[in-house]
């Protein structure tokens, strides 16, 4: 199979072309920077480029992007020229090509707001039904490209497949007090329970979304290593995390103290990905109590795959005060 995989400089991309070239597809990267895994260097904002790279395509794989540590870099025409026309770009190009899957990487930053609860209330469930209140460019423009999917599933007969990861970068996080209260790895494997997955996981999604894009014609799906909480836990989640943690895996306890490591106190939101695994029939290995039994043998977290492509940054500058400035 021939796929064209956008964003191959970066961390899914290069995952994306690692992944199926060594399952014998043949493997295209576009990017704006030249890499080992970039076919095609250019901008899907430019359509004429797009419309070459496309020809004799059997699927598009659509991750480039300007996400959330550009948001105070970058300006919002710079997110509309590439969350918004570069994907409707990509999708005319794949329509005049004849192309019979594409999948776009989108994020669950496009909830936004909804995800935190006010005062009082229990933990946020999302799903793929929670309405989005878009609190910065980001996540608006991927909502919108997200749209263009759905109008040309619908008016064009073109399969797509929406998939919004939860977090998988290896970099710091953002938040300067969450990086002084937790290790870098304590804070991650946290995440697992509820905000977080592997990359090598997010692959697997994407070929399934491959295979099941022409059966489905459109659908969406949270892409999140599944949680071992229930709704019912929802208020204890947030007013007692450990001991709501500690119900489900007891074991948590004693790993996590021979590292020194600690629980978060709270957790104010949870995704629920149970509709890829239903729908995409997706098998994520990368779950927390996987986490938890590699530890306790001293062994890695993370998958093979997230260790080979490693630490990109955001930037091609260091910020002194985190990963990327941080827009308020």
């Amino acid at each position: 199979m021939n796929i064209l995989i956008t964003g191959s400089a970066g961390h899914l991309g290069e995952a994306l072309v690692r992944s199926f070239s060594a399952k014998g597809h043949q493997a295209f990267g576009v990017d704006l920077k030249d890499s080992e895994f970039t076919t095609h260097v250019g901008s899907i904002v430019d359509a004429d480029f797009v419309e070459q790279c496309i020809k004799g395509m059997d699927a598009v794989l659509h991750a480039a992007t300007l996400h959330k540590p550009h948001v105070a870099t970058h300006s919002r025409q710079d997110f509309v020229d590439t969350n918004i026309t570069g994907t409707l770009n990509l999708l005319e190009a794949a329509v005049a090509a004849g192309v019979k899957a594409f999948v776009y990487t989108s994020t669950t930053s496009t909830f936004g707001d909804s995800m935190r609860p006010q005062p009082g209330e229990p933990a946020v469930w999302v799903t793929e039904d929670l309405p989005s209140r878009h609190k910065n460019i980001y996540g608006l423009t991927k909502t919108c490209a997200e749209g263009l999917c759905q109008l040309f599933s619908r008016n064009m007969s073109l399969p797509c497949i929406v998939l919004r990861t939860s977090r998988f970068f290896p970099e710091d996080d953002d938040d300067s007090n969450r990086r002084a209260a937790f290790e870098a790895d304590n804070l991650k494997v946290n995440e697992l329970l509820f905000r977080r997955v592997d990359i090598e996981d997010i692959v697997s999604a994407h070929e399934l979304a491959i295979d099941k894009a022409p059966q489905l014609g459109f659908d969406r799906f949270i892409i999140s290593a599944p949680t071992p909480f229930h709704r019912v836990d929802a208020a204890e989640l947030v007013s007692n995390a450990p001991a709501v943690v500690k119900r489900y895996l007891p074991n948590y306890v004693s790993v996590y103290q021979s590292r020194g490591w600690t629980m978060f106190p709270s957790i104010g939101r949870v995704y629920d990905s149970s509709h890829a695994c239903e729908t995409l029939g997706w098998r994520p290995e990368f779950t927390f109590g996987r986490a938890l039994k590699r530890l306790s043998e001293g062994r890695d977290y993370q998958s093979e795959l997230a260790r080979s492509v490693g630490s990109k940054g955001y930037h091609d500058v260091v910020f002194e005060d985190g990963p990327f400035p941080v827009d308020e």
